[in-house]
């Protein structure tokens, strides 16, 4: 994936120079800087940036972009490096903006339920800082991501069957394009039919068409009541046909999530809990106290029709927190069941109506394959993954394991899927993006790409194919 090192230009001494002079510590060529700067939680080998930026500001932005530009250097924004797609790779060197420091909270207006952050806030720093205010920001990826790479990735998580995703909950946004100029997408207004829909087409484009320094994010109040629950299943199909049923019944549940049995095996041995292993569905219920009883009932109901085992309730806080962090630590739970190994991820999403076909054809699949693979997922909204374990020094494994993801992405697809729900293109989706949307609307989106980025300066390699 990366350019080999006798295409990388070195950094000319003029550019360094000016960010050095303008930056001063804010701006390095440290090795080791850069080395954390090439890594993220995605498969591919690292990718190294030439150097590190740390602005405060949209105008500090504006600086590093023109001066990119002038000596024609790619741009990385960098949030918190939780990537699953090598999306803040430098697979062609380049200056890495890194928007940790860009992490203040600008306006809050509880009385509109919005707020407007710099990109570098995390979910769990806004949520922390709207304590007290009876709202809170729901979109839950599991890793605690920067609002900015949320916004750029269109990321979603647990909660997106109630809620949605980025794209539902980001109202306006303030970018710096390729250029150097500054646009301000949307606001504050919670519907608008004024011109293209900028704010959207930004939302979702990992950094290759303008820089995210400032977005406008909605809110929503504190449910009066919050109940989970653990349900037991005899096997897979059992639990994805209670979600199916309960979603077709429109029981307005917060979170329902899939975990399989050897995911819950992985569960039970990372995070010490003694979860029944078997197929299980992690359940949470908001609403009023009256709201939430009712819709458990239902939901019990139902599971007890597909074989539901049992339900186990966490009514306090701190067992639901126990229940939820045990779920978002999936990825890295699942990465103990082979020590040493990488996780290659999946990240399909079908029609409600086709998810059980296709769970049940991925798990078959998986056993056939030998792969250590446990099967998670958002299924509320027909989005799951599997974790399919590797040997990174083992190329033949890996592209064993890529060939085995192909066969799961293009059986979404034939159902009328998409291969990424939540993760994004990033380097590790690119040929399937031709698969879904085609030649025709591959070539749309470059002609975006060209108007907008005409030196290829914004995240180059990333979201379309090569040429």
């Amino acid at each position: 994936m990366n350019a080999p090192e006798s295409l990388r230009k070195p950094l000319p001494q003029a550019f360094i120079d000016t960010l050095s002079s303008r930056f001063g510590d804010r701006f390095t060529i440290s090795a080791g800087v850069c080395a954390h700067h090439g890594h993220d939680e995605s498969h591919f080998p690292d990718a190294l940036p030439d150097a590190v930026v740390f602005p405060h500001t949209t105008d500090e932005v504006v600086i590093v972009v023109e001066t990119c530009r002038e000596h024609q250097v790619p741009i990385i924004p960098y949030g918190v490096g939780s990537s699953l797609e090598g999306h803040i790779l430098a697979i062609h060197g380049g200056i890495s903006i890194d928007f940790s420091q860009m992490n203040r909270i600008v306006e809050l207006h509880a009385e509109d339920m919005d707020v407007v952050v710099q990109p570098g806030v995390t979910r769990k720093q806004l949520n922390a800082e709207l304590h007290g205010t009876g709202l809170f920001f729901p979109i839950d990826p599991g890793a605690d991501a920067s609002l900015g790479g949320m916004a750029a990735t269109r990321a979603s998580g647990t909660n997106a069957v109630r809620y949605g995703t980025m794209r539902e909950n980001v109202l306006g946004l303030t970018a710096v394009m390729a250029d150097g100029r500054v646009i301000r997408t949307g606001g504050r207004a919670r519907k608008s039919s004024a011109g293209y829909d900028l704010t959207r087409l930004l939302v979702g484009s990992e950094g290759t068409l303008g820089i995210i320094t400032e977005l406008t994010i909605k809110l929503h109040p504190l449910p009066e009541a919050v109940s989970a629950a653990t349900c037991a299943f005899p096997d897979v199909v059992a639990a994805v046909n209670t979600v199916i049923q309960t979603i077709q019944l429109g029981i307005p549940i917060a979170r329902i999530e899939l975990v399989d049995a050897l995911t819950v095996q992985a569960i039970n041995r990372y995070s010490k809990t003694t979860l029944r292993e078997v197929p299980m569905l992690f359940f949470e219920f908001h609403g009023s106290e009256a709201g939430v009883e009712e819709q458990a009932r239902t939901v019990q109901d139902i599971a007890r029709e597909h074989g539901g085992l049992d339900f186990e309730w966490a009514s306090r806080p701190e067992d639901r927190s126990r229940l939820w962090a045990a779920r978002h630590d999936v990825y890295f739970a699942s990465l103990n069941l082979r020590p040493g190994s990488r996780g290659i991820t999946t990240d399909v999403c079908v029609p409600i109506s086709r998810l059980a076909d296709c769970v049940a054809a991925t798990r078959a699949e998986i056993d056939a394959s030998g792969f250590i693979a446990p099967i998670v997922g958002h299924v509320g909204d027909g989005n799951f993954h599997t974790v399919i374990l590797v040997d990174p020094e083992n190329p033949e494994e890996i592209d064993r394991a890529e060939a085995l993801n192909h066969r799961i992405v293009r059986r979404a697809l034939e159902m009328g899927g998409t291969c990424t729900g939540e993760h994004g293109i990033g380097l590790g989706k690119q040929a399937f993006l031709l698969e879904e949307h085609g030649a025709a609307a591959i070539d749309a989106m470059r002609l975006i790409k060209q108007a907008l980025d005409p030196d290829d300066l914004l995240n180059p390699g990333k979201i379309l194919p090569a040429v």
